[in-house]
């Protein structure tokens, strides 16, 4: 059976567990506030990968469709 990707909201949720935001992520990385929202909604790998390491994941984890080798 495949992994789904985590929904939108999933990955917000986990972030807010943790009391980081999509902006301030953003922000500490030194991109616009916004510029990880991207992820939630297209492949961009730069910003899985500041996700997921803020979730102690890989974004394999996270977008297991985006990660798929053939």
């Amino acid at each position: 059976m495949e992994k789904q990707d985590w929904h939108a909201e999933d990955i917000k949720c986990e972030l807010r567990k943790k009391r980081i935001t999509l902006k301030s992520l953003s922000i500490n990385a030194g991109l616009a506030p916004s510029t990880l929202n991207n992820a939630l909604r297209v492949s961009y790998p730069k910003a899985e990968r500041i996700i997921a390491e803020a979730l102690g994941l890989e974004p394999r984890d996270i977008w297991p469709s985006r990660y798929q080798y053939k």
